[in-house]
């Protein structure tokens, strides 16, 4: 046998023996990790994998799918107003209701955790973000009525400030306020929580030595201690409102119906629902799913640089 091919027999075999070692001594650390990848791959990295191809192909469920190419991609940035319209929306969403939500789940965190009855209180924010969008949006619907006896309109009219009611879920200036108001109110579920419990972990006496070395007031505290603890949880919170922000979908349906008054209402998942499961056109709702996908995925990272340090 030549040298060269004894090496190179000789290299394999050690990388497999290495290889055959590494396994053995942990193999029952990747048997726990098993089922998470299994999970994730079965049910995250497949289906986005199958919806990147489908985009590419004209598929109504019932005929085999034709490859495009990017045709579902011109079409929907060239020719789809809808789309363009859904994107403003979500935009316009995403901008006021992802901060505002954020930093209201913060804020009231931060004040209840100062309280003495603070499982009570937390109930009473928790609430929302485990009761059905659609409930929560009946609800919230009867201080919208468009007549005069929706609470908002009748207490304007009793004020003197309207002479007639506001139809607020059909008129095309209001649809994106009120979706606003309620989605605010129900994304301070989660991300409050996960504040609260980040807050309730911090160790008193960080506070006790903050308080040693001249920290005055709450503010300076809140800044130069609570702030810097909570990394992972802020990152965790901003991550959960991108994704809630830009998947809405429940709240502006059952607020607007589908499609919306002159689309006022109209959302990416919106148009994706549309497409999808009332068109069946499955390639370009692919396409619609596959840049919400990325406009998440880069926005996500955006945060993931911002919050977390170089040591994380």
């Amino acid at each position: 046998m030549p040298a060269g091919n004894l090496m190179k027999l000789l290299g394999e075999w050690a990388l497999a023996t290495k290889i055959k070692a590494f396994v053995h001594k942990h193999w029952i650390g990747y048997a726990f990790v098993a089922p998470f990848f299994i999970l994730f791959a079965v049910f995250v990295a497949v289906p986005v994998l199958v919806a990147c191809w489908t985009s590419f192909t004209d598929y109504n469920m019932l005929q085999p799918a034709k490859w495009v190419g990017i045709n579902n991609y011109k079409l929907l940035f060239l020719d789809d107003e809808i789309f363009i319209k859904a994107m403003a929306n979500t935009l316009t969403f995403a901008f006021f209701t992802g901060p505002i939500g954020y930093i209201l789940s913060f804020v009231m965190a931060w004040l209840i955790n100062q309280l003495k009855m603070r499982n009570v209180f937390a109930l009473a924010f928790y609430a929302p973000s485990i009761t059905s969008s659609v409930a929560m949006s009946a609800v919230w619907l009867y201080f919208f009525s468009g007549d005069r006896y929706g609470l908002i309109n009748n207490m304007l009219i009793n004020l003197g400030i309207l002479s007639s009611p506001i139809l607020w879920t059909q008129d095309a200036d209001y649809i994106m306020i009120v979706i606003i108001i309620i989605s605010i109110w129900m994304s301070m579920g989660t991300g409050f929580l996960v504040f609260l419990a980040g807050l309730q972990n911090v160790p008193r006496d960080i506070y006790e030595a903050g308080a040693i070395d001249g920290i005055a007031h709450k503010l300076q505290e809140l800044r130069y201690l609570t702030l810097p603890m909570l990394k992972p949880q802020l990152l965790f919170g901003a991550i959960s409102a991108i994704v809630g922000s830009f998947g809405v979908f429940d709240i502006a349906v059952s607020v607007a119906g589908i499609p919306s008054p002159n689309y006022a209402g109209h959302t990416i998942v919106a148009h994706l629902y549309d497409y999808a499961f009332i068109r069946f056109q499955m390639g370009y709702a692919s396409s619609v799913a596959i840049v919400l996908f990325l406009i998440t995925f880069l926005l996500g990272r955006l945060v993931m640089r911002m919050l977390s340090s170089k040591n994380d």
